[in-house]
């Protein structure tokens, strides 16, 4: 889950959550401004526990309710979505643009982004017989082409 190097052109979105928030009758209070500050400057995936620790790195009297009370709200406001990693874990999309899903390898660990074609390509399957795939939702575990052939 890495975290690269966010520009102030990334973080625009996140300037009008204070604002967002009151119009929901939320408070702006210091454990929400840890999650959002976090979330600003994070990029990729992030799961519930370690926003937890890194909002208790920020603000001591931050819990696990106000973070995913808060998650709920930013997924409403379209600034993450929430995914599903191999192991079933949660886990939050940070400034994803497009609709994805994930590749996991089974035996060393490593997982990939499917882009939007793909993902709604493996969607398609389950279509056909009625079914609607959230593509966001999609994780295929699998053994990729590197452990194959060691």
């Amino acid at each position: 889950m890495m975290s690269p190097r966010v520009t102030p052109a990334d973080r625009r979105p996140w300037d009008s959550v204070r604002e967002q928030l009151h119009d929901r009758g939320l408070r702006w209070t210091p454990q929400r401004r840890a999650v959002v500050d976090v979330l600003a400057t994070t990029e990729g995936h992030i799961t519930g526990s370690e926003l937890i620790e890194r909002c208790r790195a920020r603000e001591t009297k931050v819990v696990p309710s106000t973070v995913y009370r808060t998650l709920d709200v930013l997924e409403q406001l379209g600034l993450v979505r929430h995914g599903h990693g191999a192991d079933g874990r949660e886990e939050f999309h940070v400034g994803a643009a497009a609709e994805h899903g994930h590749l996991h390898c089974d035996r060393c660990g490593r997982h990939w982004e499917i882009d939007e074609p793909r993902a709604s390509a493996v969607a398609e399957v389950f279509g056909g017989i009625g079914f609607a795939v959230d593509p966001s939702h999609v994780t295929i575990v699998g053994v990729c082409a590197e452990c194959r052939t060691a």
